[in-house]
C-alpha cells in the first residue's frame, strides 16, 4: 500500500497521561468517524505501521486514542506529530457536492471565460467556507473561496476547477 492512496484523518498532536494514550487533531470533517475504526495507519518517516485502535474518547476538539500493545508514555511519545492515515473503503461516504481535499490537489484552474489560472495546490479550512490555494503561472498565489458564486464546477476525473472571478478576487 501507497501512502498517496491514503486519506489523512488525524495527527498526533501530543501524549495523554502516561498508559499510551495520544491526542489527535482531527483533519476530517466527520471526527466521530474514529469510534467505528478499528485501525490506521501511521505514517513514521514514510514508513507506514498499521496500529489498532483500543479505546476513543474525546477532549475539547481533540480525541484521545489508546493504540493496542502500546501501554506507556515512553512507547507513543516517538510518534508526536505523525499523521493517521485511513483506506478510502474506511472513509466515511461523501454526500454529492463533497470531495477529499487530496483529489482536488494538482487541479487545474480555470476560469468561467476559459483562462487559465493556475493549479490547485492546497486547500484551507476556515470557519466560513473552505478556500482554495491556486498557484499562479507567475507564481503568486490566489485565494478563492469554495462558495457557489465562485467555484462553479469540479471535475474530479479531468482534474480541471472552473471559476468565476468575483469582483476582488484578483
Amino acid at each position: 500500500m501507497k501512502k498517496e492512496d491514503l486519506l489523512r484523518i488525524g495527527v498526533i498532536s501530543s501524549t495523554h497521561g502516561i498508559h499510551g494514550e495520544v491526542k489527535v487533531f482531527p483533519t476530517t470533517d466527520y471526527p466521530e468517524q474514529f469510534e467505528e475504526l478499528e485501525s490506521v495507519f501511521l505514517d513514521n518517516d514514510n514508513t507506514l505501521l498499521p496500529m489498532e485502535i483500543e479505546n476513543v474518547r474525546y477532549f475539547k476538539d481533540k480525541i484521545i486514542l489508546k493504540f493496542k500493545n502500546y501501554d506507556n508514555i515512553n512507547e507513543i511519545e516517538c510518534y508526536k506529530g505523525k499523521d493517521l492515515l485511513i483506506t478510502r473503503q474506511q472513509a466515511v461516504p461523501l454526500e454529492e457536492g463533497e470531495y477529499f481535499i487530496s483529489d482536488l490537489i494538482g487541479s487545474r484552474v480555470v476560469t468561467d471565460n476559459g483562462r487559465e489560472l493556475g493549479e490547485l495546490f492546497d486547500v484551507l479550512e476556515t470557519g466560513a467556507n473552505h478556500v482554495f490555494l491556486v498557484k499562479k503561472q507567475d507564481g503568486k498565489e490566489l485565494l478563492l473561496p469554495y462558495i457557489p458564486d465562485c467555484v462553479l464546477e469540479i471535475d474530479i476525473e479531468n482534474k480541471l476547477v472552473t471559476v468565476h472571478m468575483m469582483e476582488g478576487l484578483e
